[in-house]
């Protein structure tokens, strides 16, 4: 191959432009080593890298195509690629490669010249930029308009240093805090576009209460629950001690509170949305929860979830015990739990996603290949690789590189 040349075309997207762009190529036998294309607001980019494999032979073919391209209004730009310069990129596709995922109600200029200027301190280059949520509409860009989807855009970037990414995961945090945002940082590999297996927590998760604090209003002693909990959630008291305590509270509470709690549970914005893409796309979905397993088989039989595994509340005649049968579910067994339903359903560790609030998710979080603090405790946050907080829970699906478009057709 004696000469390559990187074929810069810009004009308004029309498809007879494009097709007499390949089809004069074609006609000269030119090698396509290399493209792509994006229209933004009916805008044509297209970048082309054409080798030809005789001296002197792209002369004629470009002067022609300068023609074709000012005939429809386009331009286009030439530029010469060395052998070296060819080497050197063929060399760059061993480089580490990552998703950057910028997630908020609304994404501005500054929110991106952060990310980018993160991305450059750290050594990595952004090779190719995406717009994931739908397209946003005049009314929603109104002040004090409610946002309901978001806006997502992913940034796909590359570089050698992979010892960067430890650091790189804290800056964003503390960047996406000051900035009311959320951003995602993940290694970009097979597993990332393989993920099989949904895992929640339940309260302040998949819903959005903790139902033994509602439970313990109605048993009168929703003070001492709450307090309880808050600390739990918080890593300051062990989760089983404080869990024991709370359910000892409820003793004596009639059963038909349980019903009537469970007929009015508060889903998280986007759950159900969530659920059934999921669902179409092929995921299991599991709730593992330190809650009580009577109301995760009511949202079971609402979301169509896989698996439920929670504790099970001791109730005789018709009264709460304050006692739960059976072994806790606490941090410990709800990673041994996600790991026993992804070897049942023959799925790696890496393929599952993992998502909670709380203390007690942590080590549920970490042995899942996809770990979500979701609008968590700061010290969850800051334990967890990855955080949402300002958009509902369907802004998983933009995790793991599901567009609007992808599934708006059956999400509605």
């Amino acid at each position: 191959m004696r000469e390559i040349i990187l074929v810069q075309l810009s004009g308004q997207d029309s498809q007879a432009l494009t097709s007499a762009f390949f089809g004069l190529l074609a006609q000269h036998s030119v090698d396509v080593l290399d493209i792509g294309q994006a229209v933004i607001h009916n805008a044509l980019n297209l970048g082309v890298l054409v080798g030809f494999s005789e001296q002197g032979g792209a002369e004629p073919v470009l002067a022609e195509l300068s023609r074709i391209v000012a005939r429809e209004g386009g331009e286009v730009r030439y530029t010469p690629v060395s052998d070296q310069e060819y080497r050197q990129w063929v060399a760059d596709q061993c480089e580490n490669r990552y998703v950057v995922t910028l997630l908020a109600k609304q994404i501005t200029a500054q929110h991106i010249a952060r990310v980018t200027q993160l991305l450059g301190e750290a050594g990595l280059e952004i090779f190719n930029v995406q717009r994931l949520s739908g397209r946003t509409t005049l009314d929603a860009l109104a002040p004090g308009e409610n946002v309901r989807c978001g806006a997502c855009v992913e940034f796909s970037v590359r570089g050698p240093n992979s010892d960067a990414t430890a650091p790189l995961r804290a800056r964003f945090l503390q960047a996406a805090s000051e900035l009311g945002v959320d951003i995602a940082f993940q290694k970009d590999d097979a597993f990332r576009r393989n993920r099989r297996l949904v895992v929640f927590d339940m309260d302040s998760t998949l819903i959005e209460t903790e139902v033994i604090d509602e439970l313990a209003e109605r048993a009168g002693v929703g003070a001492q629950v709450r307090d309880i909990t808050e600390r739990a959630m918080s890593g300051e008291i062990d989760f089983r001690d404080s869990f024991t305590q709370r359910v000892a509270l409820l003793k004596g509470l009639d059963s038909a509170v349980l019903e009537d709690i469970a007929d009015n549970l508060p889903l998280t914005e986007g759950a159900e949305r969530l659920m059934r893409v999921l669902k179409v796309l092929g995921y299991k979905t599991a709730l593992v929860s330190g809650g009580f397993k009577y109301f995760g088989n009511r949202l079971k039989e609402r979301l169509g979830i896989d698996y439920v595994f929670a504790n099970e509340l001791e109730i005789e005649q018709g009264k709460v015990t304050g006692r739960v049968v059976g072994d806790v579910v606490d941090a410990d067994r709800k990673a041994d739990l996600l790991k026993e339903i992804a070897q049942r359903e023959n799925i790696s560790l890496e393929q599952v996603i993992a998502v909670g609030d709380g203390a007690n998710d942590l080590k549920m979080l970490a042995v899942a290949g996809l770990g979500i603090a979701f609008r968590a405790k700061p010290i969850v946050k800051e334990s967890a690789e990855h955080s949402l907080s300002t958009v509902g829970l369907d802004g998983i699906l933009y995790l793991i590189g599901v567009r609007d478009m992808d599934h708006l057709a059956f999400a509605d």
